[in-house]
């Protein structure tokens, strides 16, 4: 650590590192792949994890409902902790508590010990995301601050399009073990590139957490981050067991990899083309169209489970629409919260990843709950929650129109 921070001092100005624009918001982007991996590689081999821990796969679900509520939980607290920490020393940091903690979850012969890995897991990944989108938004003009946020985030939704398909060929080619043993190399690369390209940033000042929680009661703030919950559990209902939903509309064992990977190319380009929107027609624009394509991809995805119809290049192409209204929602939301409070870009920004994972959460347990019943009534549910946060959105902003 001592090495690390004399590093800090060597490093350039702030004023230099500003200068460096949406270039290491790259390198950055290379960290928020690996906690995107390590997030959503489970979803692939769930199965057979539970298999091999000897729990169903509604308990193994539920390892990624822990990971996504410790992260909740932990992120606003972390933020405080950790304000004084140069920026770099930080995410270098919680990349290398990643990567022990996919370590541990590898190693794992029972089910409390992996319940113990992905909390420390959620606890790198809570320690890094939020900080990462703060800093490359602080790195870039205000005009490039949406598209510098997208870049960052499109770690994530690449981590979408390769996670969860390499998490299920992993279930048949190899293990899940490789698998998290791979994402925890992956988390150590990420580190050392983060370490040598990042530029110096210092920490801020040490505020209470119920100082900064303050930002809460802010109208802007109020409006955004109810929505982030609502949209992520829309999507996440049915995508945390898309294997038995995707069976369900007609794709094979061997098509699932496939249609994961649709999902994941379109939930790249919908993050990369929402961030070049919002700075040109504004976020409530493309948070509208997100959710109307939303809903609709899920209103007929019902339609097709519940009258077992099969049509596979449909689905295929419902699947890159479901991947980009999804994950077209983060940065039009952590640029609408920026605004709204800019002095804490940092918390707002870890309270929007707050929000994501407790809407990945409450989205797992409700598609677990209504799973049982029918695949038809994940993907109802979904659609019901797309046009919610439809009304949220349009309620809100109709709000922040008022003097």
């Amino acid at each position: 650590m001592k090495t690390i921070l004399n590093k800090e001092r060597k490093n350039p100005t702030d004023q230099e590192a500003g200068s460096r624009g949406l270039g290491p918001t790259f390198v950055l982007a290379l960290g928020t792949f690996a906690v995107g991996t390590d997030a959503f590689v489970v979803a692939g081999f769930l199965p057979s994890m539970a298999q091999s821990l000897d729990v169903s796969t509604s308990a193994a679900g539920q390892s990624v409902t822990l990971f996504a509520a410790a992260y909740a939980v932990l992120s606003p607290v972390l933020a405080t902790l950790t304000a004084r920490i140069p920026r770099r020393t930080l995410l270098v940091s919680a990349l290398v508590v990643l990567a022990l903690a996919n370590l541990l979850s590898a190693f794992a012969q029972d089910y409390p010990t992996l319940l113990i890995s992905r909390v420390l897991a959620a606890a790198g990944a809570a320690a890094y995301t939020p900080n990462a989108g703060a800093v490359s938004a602080a790195l870039v003009r205000p005009e490039l601050r949406a598209r510098a946020l997208a870049v960052v985030i499109g770690g994530l939704t690449i981590a979408t399009a390769l996670g969860v398909p390499l998490g299920n060929a992993a279930s048949q080619w190899t293990s899940w073990r490789v698998a998290l043993g791979a994402v925890a190399a992956l988390s150590l690369i990420c580190a050392i590139g983060v370490l040598l390209v990042m530029p110096h940033l210092p920490g801020g000042p040490r505020v209470p957490l119920a100082t900064r929680l303050a930002v809460l009661r802010r109208p802007g703030v109020i409006a955004v981050l109810p929505l982030t919950v609502l949209g992520m559990a829309a999507c996440y209902t049915a995508y945390a067991y898309s294997v038995p939903t995707l069976k369900a509309v007609g794709v094979p064992q061997s098509g699932v990899v496939l249609m994961l990977f649709l999902y994941g190319v379109g939930a790249v380009v919908g993050n990369f083309v929402a961030g070049q929107a919002t700075d040109r027609v504004g976020s409530v624009r493309v948070l509208t169209v997100g959710y109307v394509v939303m809903a609709a991809t899920f209103g007929i995805l019902t339609w097709l489970a519940g009258a077992s119809t099969h049509l596979p290049v449909l689905v295929g192409v419902l699947a890159l629409a479901w991947g980009a209204s999804s994950w077209c929602q983060t940065p039009p939301q952590q640029h609408r919260l920026i605004s709204a409070a800019p002095q804490e870009a940092a918390l707002v920004v870890s309270l929007n990843s707050s929000g994501i994972y407790l809407g990945v959460g409450l989205g797992t347990v409700i598609g677990g709950l209504a799973l049982p019943t029918g695949v038809w009534l994940v993907y109802l549910i979904g659609g019901i929650l797309a046009l919610a946060s439809l009304v949220w959105l349009r309620a809100g902003a109709l709000l922040m129109k008022r003097p």
